[in-house]
């Protein structure tokens, strides 16, 4: 997806949308696997490997409902204490932790441990900038602090935003090898500290980066005619959470029965609205 619906989704980070959860499809189309409850889902001593056809909820704005009954949230891990956290495990819920990890954000609490040195051009949205993702020696730390405050606050999963900067204008000369290096960080960080990870976009570097991930999550495939590219992730039996923006379900939710996606449309807010498909 472009930066733009992720920014605008966070320059919106204060809207409330209602809850509306519909579906689509008919007969006749093909039926993905039952989704397994989350419960199966995790062995002893390892960390949570989400399947593919899972339900979820994504939602980064505003108070978190947790009434959606779905097996799967991703919410926003510093806006949520682990209160928060805790009555979804309560409802049987697994919850994703979702952090930035590709840009800075001048609201965030731990924003003045950033030097000037990393930040790069701004990403179109006020408040936020680019991170020069080759200084390892300056944001693994700070990026192992994140992920920390996510295991203590109980989550099961981390879901790092803006893992694509090498294909944006960041203001440094970022490659593609350096977006594998740093994004294979993020990944040995996660799962050090008992989380599971997703890789967020990043359609390009699927096939080098799928043994280091567990799951994906995909803004706008249908849009971008790129969700046949996600399909090395369920063929691994790992989950895809999809959302599209613009497009009406009626227009992705066959295909996304077809690859086993986990897909509904949600407004770019990122509120409690959804619209997902519904498996028959």
């Amino acid at each position: 997806m472009g930066v733009g619906a992720d920014g605008l989704r966070r320059a919106l980070l204060a809207t409330l949308a209602a809850v509306v959860v519909a579906g689509c499809g008919g007969p006749g189309d093909p039926r993905p696997p039952s989704p397994s409850p989350v419960q199966e889902d995790r062995e002893p001593g390892e960390h949570w490997r989400p399947r593919p056809g899972q339900p979820w909820q994504w939602q980064l704005s505003g108070r978190v409902d947790t009434s959606v009954d779905v097996p799967v949230y991703d919410i926003d891990g510093f806006e949520n204490d682990a209160s928060v956290v805790a009555e979804l495990h309560a409802a049987g819920r697994k919850v994703i932790c979702y952090v930035n990890a590709g840009a800075w954000e001048e609201y965030r609490p731990d924003a003045d441990r950033f030097p000037d040195s990393v930040l790069g051009e701004g990403n179109g949205w006020a408040g936020e900038r680019w991170l020069d993702i080759r200084r390892l020696d300056v944001l693994r730390p700070l990026m192992a602090a994140r992920f920390d405050m996510c295991a203590d606050k109980g989550f099961d999963a981390v879901e790092p935003d803006l893992m694509d900067g090498f294909a944006n204008d960041t203001g440094f000369d970022l490659t593609a090898q350096d977006q594998l290096t740093y994004n294979r960080m993020l990944a040995a960080l996660a799962h050090e500290r008992g989380l599971a990870v997703g890789l967020k976009n990043d359609v390009e570097q699927i096939p080098e980066l799928l043994p280091d991930f567990d799951f994906a999550v995909n803004e706008e495939c249908a849009e971008n005619g790129e969700c046949a590219d996600l399909r090395p992730f369920t063929t691994a039996g790992k989950a895809v959470f999809h959302v599209e923006y613009e497009l009406p379900p009626s227009a992705f939710c066959r295909q996304s029965r077809r690859l086993h996606l986990s897909s509904m449309r949600k407004r770019l807010d990122l509120g409690v609205w959804r619209e997902a498909c519904r498996w028959p």
